[in-house]
């Protein structure tokens, strides 16, 4: 369709949404009642097609990256966007490791009977159509879709303007899978349209979307949270911290402290703030800071940081509020565990946060205090991560304390029901 057909046929994006939801519902009742090893058999279908489609991924990720330059995306974002070699094979993997997974589908989570002879059963079931919203990395794509496909549920995939082209074009290789294998290719969805109005109609269609999962920058989830008219499952922001305790193994401090700003910086659980006891800083903070700067890591320090390394600017009080997700810390000296976890309290959002110590006693008292997702002893931010935990990938984090909590895999995508079974029994 030439651009002037375009103008004078629009789409009416009420419409678009209203159908796409109706039949991505349509689709989940479908899913929800195949066998384990059909769901299994589209994903490594679904596999095998992403390594054979490798170039045509990458072809249309080039056209994503050729125009982020224009939508201002920084270094880390880009990287975020970007689908190499090595990445496309990790997504296959990570649809392999889903199918390896335990079905989580019709498990019997708990069965007895009752004193009068009723049998009872607690079911596993899907949540039904998941309306998922995200930000810049495709990689989610296969991830969000290969999750909901194993767990039985139908998902609409709203990504990025940033990455249209790449979900896309992954989008088109799930619904290859599932047409291969006769099911409806509505059950995976990637939104076509760019236009936000889009977002707001999804999430005004209760009756045919069971839950919204926003993941991406604070102003998309509280959009979402607050237009939402189904149940909503929050991945607010990672503001997350390394806390070096005066008892810490000094080499251990510096070696997970630098992977969990730097080995991927725009992720959401790279570590934004370093707090340090004082009775080390002296002898920890000029060490550390040298191995950040080396890694082209600007510092934003308290006085005393500034004091021990005089690269690190003055940090605001705004700046430990701040999701940087780039080569930007915050370093902060501390006077000991009561005011670093203090400092996590006020300043973190409840998404990863660790403690590096050979203290048994200071990791109990932090591990039981700090309130957060995932709370680390001696080891990186990072391991806050679906496929890290054991999981399979996650459709994202959760900091919400209901329904979901860290790591949405495969049983935060479920609910259950109640079967119970009678010999036409009455209750009197």
């Amino acid at each position: 369709m030439s651009i002037a057909e375009k103008k004078a046929n629009p789409i009416d994006i009420a419409d678009y949404c209203r159908a796409k939801a109706q039949s991505a519902k349509q689709a989940s009742r479908a899913l929800a009642t195949l066998p384990g090893e059909t769901r299994n058999g589209v994903l490594r279908h679904l596999a095998k097609l992403l390594r054979e489609e490798k170039e045509s991924i990458q072809q249309a990720n080039q056209l994503d990256l050729d125009a982020a330059p224009g939508f201002g995306l920084s270094s880390a974002a880009i990287d975020r966007l970007r689908l190499d070699d090595k990445r496309i094979e990790e997504m296959a993997v990570a649809v392999e490791e889903i199918v390896g997974l335990v079905d989580p589908v019709r498990r019997v989570l708990a069965g007895y009977r009752r004193p009068n002879g009723l049998d009872v059963k607690k079911v596993s079931v899907p949540l039904g159509v998941v309306f998922f919203i995200y930000e810049s990395r495709p990689n989610v794509t296969t991830d969000a879709a290969a999750l909901c496909i194993k767990s039985g549920n139908a998902v609409i995939l709203r990504g990025g303007k940033e990455a249209r082209n790449s979900n896309l074009a992954i989008g088109a290789i799930v619904g290859r899978a599932l047409s291969e294998y006769h099911l409806p290719s509505d059950a995976v969805v990637v939104v076509e349209i760019p236009d936000r109005e889009a977002v707001g109609e999804f999430l005004s269609l209760p009756q045919w979307i069971d839950v919204a999962i926003p993941r991406g920058g604070e102003s998309l989830i509280r959009r979402v949270a607050s237009e939402a008219k189904m149940p909503v499952i929050k991945h607010f922001e990672g503001i997350c911290h390394v806390y070096v305790h005066r008892d810490a193994d000094l080499e251990k401090a510096i070696a997970i402290t630098e992977n969990a700003k730097c080995q991927r910086p725009g992720t959401c659980n790279a570590a934004e703030t370093l707090l340090i006891d004082a009775d080390i800083a002296e002898k920890f903070l000029p060490a550390i800071a040298q191995r950040l700067i080396e890694r082209q890591v600007e510092l934003r320090g308290c006085p005393r940081t500034q004091q021990l390394v005089p690269q690190a600017i003055a940090a605001r009080d705004a700046d430990y509020h701040h999701e940087y997700l780039d080569n930007i810390m915050n370093v902060r000296v501390v006077s000991d565990i009561d005011q670093a976890i203090t400092h996590v309290t006020l300043y973190g959002s409840a998404h990863t946060d660790a403690i590096i110590t050979e203290s048994l006693a200071a990791a109990e008292q932090f591990t039981s205090q700090v309130d957060s997702s995932a709370v680390m002893v001696n080891a990186s931010t990072r391991f806050n991560d679906g496929g890290q935990l054991g999981l399979g990938a996650e459709i994202g984090i959760s900091t919400d304390r209901f329904h979901a909590r860290g790591p949405c895999g495969l049983d935060e995508l479920m609910t259950y029901k109640w079967i119970v079974v009678g010999d036409g029994h009455l209750r009197k």
